[in-house]
């Protein structure tokens, strides 16, 4: 296994989780929907785009930092909402949000996290966002959205592109699905073959109770039964009439995700969001979704400059920030990329993996003669016809 010093990318820290995971569990992290188009789209939309430079330019101080909703980052990215990390790595909700509080940069707490809101509300100066997943029983997302507040998070997330389950093949062929089925016997037998990630797991307690849902489930319901009565909650149907509803009832930031259609992003507008982050789920939605790179520029004039607009999907260098700025992004977010570190080697490979795209945005904006990340405009970029 490699060691921490030795990890250069984060395909790096991607190989060391994958061989710490059982495949199960690496899986989750991996699988898409269907036949799985859709996360080599979100891939090779960025690989279409190469960087024109400008020389003769003094780039010995470049700035990374950006504004967003009121408030200076360190970095124009940060951590996406990751369903379930406790489950590959105890405390990995916490890992996640300290290690990007330490960095100065967004962490959004997934509304399927093990960690409850609680827990992570209070960590870095308002640094974690709260992402949800509202409930069929509405009296449960009106108490989730009370928690996040009283736990001092001020600016939410409402993910819509998930109405119904989406068919993760590759999941369900491995016993994790809805509901969450039998494993076959050679996943189960896989496990053993990886003894650190099984003795941690054992150690501590087995399958972890959700504590952002188990206030909800059965009195003394175990690990699997609170993640069956989440479940059993969501996805749920939304519509406009809803997100006028949670709107209304936030006091602080709301943003908007999953949303691609410029028309669909104008509405959102209209009704009062504070942003949008436009996403197709990281491929793990609809398989014919189109790439949030793709639909990205017309989404920006739609907008008009009214809110932010920020994406997520297939992000895994510091170039492809640099590439979705050029083409209108204000922020980005990213989520396998932290994960694998988190995975691999705890708390500091999360801030590993933030330190890596830090260091390669840095590079980047140097190597082209754009020492301002702010100052990245659609002039930087050209189209290649075809691929490496």
């Amino acid at each position: 296994m490699l060691r921490l010093s030795d990890v250069l990318s984060i395909d790096d820290l991607r190989i060391v989780a994958k061989r710490r995971l059982p495949r199960l569990l690496y899986d989750l992290i991996e699988s898409g929907v269907e036949a799985e188009h859709g996360l080599i789209r979100n891939r090779s939309s960025f690989e279409k785009y190469t960087i024109q430079p400008r020389y003769l330019v003094d780039v010995s101080q470049v700035n990374l930092r950006t504004d967003l909703l009121g408030k200076t980052y360190e970095a124009p990215f940060g951590i996406a909402p990751t369903g379930f990390a406790g489950l590959l790595r105890e405390n990995a909700d916490r890992m996640l949000a300290e290690a990007s509080a330490e960095a100065g940069i967004p962490f959004i707490l997934s509304g399927a996290s093990v960690a409850s809101p609680e827990e992570i509300g209070p960590i870095g100066n308002n640094n974690s966002w709260y992402h949800f997943y509202p409930a069929k029983d509405i009296s449960i997302t009106k108490d989730q959205l009370k928690r996040a507040w009283d736990s001092g998070f001020r600016t939410i997330v409402y993910t819509v592109d998930n109405p119904v389950y989406p068919k993760r093949e590759r999941d369900m062929r491995n016993g994790f699905g809805r509901p969450i089925i039998k494993m076959p016997m050679y996943i189960l037998l896989d496990a053993l073959l990886h003894p650190i990630w099984l003795l941690n797991y054992l150690r501590a307690g087995g399958m972890p109770v959700m504590r952002s849902w188990s206030k909800y489930a059965k009195v003394g319901a175990n690990g699997l039964e609170v993640a069956s009565f989440f479940r059993s909650q969501s996805p749920s149907i939304q519509t406009w009439a809803d997100l006028d509803k949670f709107r209304n009832a936030w006091p602080g930031k709301f943003l908007l995700k999953g949303i691609q259609h410029p028309e669909d992003a104008n509405r959102a507008v209209n009704a009062g969001i504070d942003g949008l982050i436009i996403s197709n789920h990281g491929g793990k939605s609809f398989d014919l979704l189109p790439s949030p790179l793709t639909t990205l520029p017309e989404i920006k004039i739609a907008v008009q400059g009214a809110v932010p607009i920020m994406l997520d999907s297939g992000i895994r260098r510091g170039s492809d920030i640099i590439i979705a700025k050029c083409l209108g992004a204000d922020f980005v977010f990213v989520g396998r990329a932290t994960l694998y570190g988190t995975v691999a080697y705890g708390k500091i490979g999360a801030a590993k993996a933030i330190d890596i795209l830090m260091q390669e945005i840095s590079i980047s904006l140097a190597l082209i003669g754009c020492p301002e990340f702010n100052s990245l405009t659609d002039e930087f970029l050209n189209v290649e016809n075809s691929f490496i």
